[in-house]
């Protein structure tokens, strides 16, 4: 019997399952978030702000609920700013 080696899921080109094609699409938007820090750190965090502001509407003013540290910190600095369309509503 041959042994191949060990494939891990990284080796894999192709999404197993549709969690898995979200978890590859949003790294593919922080790499290009990351991407336009470099060059334009303040473009970079307005569009993060205004993720942050999407997703607390989309999730109905709890998207905070699921954050902890830092991204906590940044997300409520963001949304007691009052640009929270869930909060506002």
């Amino acid at each position: 019997m041959t042994t191949f080696g060990h494939l891990e899921d990284t080796d894999i080109d192709i999404a197993i399952d549709e969690s898995e094609a979200g978890e590859r699409r949003g790294m593919e938007l922080a790499t290009r978030l990351r991407l336009v820090a470099a060059q334009d750190p303040d473009l970079a965090q307005e569009l993060v702000d205004n993720l942050i502001v999407a997703l607390d509407k989309a999730m109905e003013g709890n998207f905070r609920d699921f954050l902890d540290g830092d991204a906590r910190t940044a997300a409520d600095r963001v949304l007691t700013q009052g640009n929270s369309p869930g909060r506002n509503s």
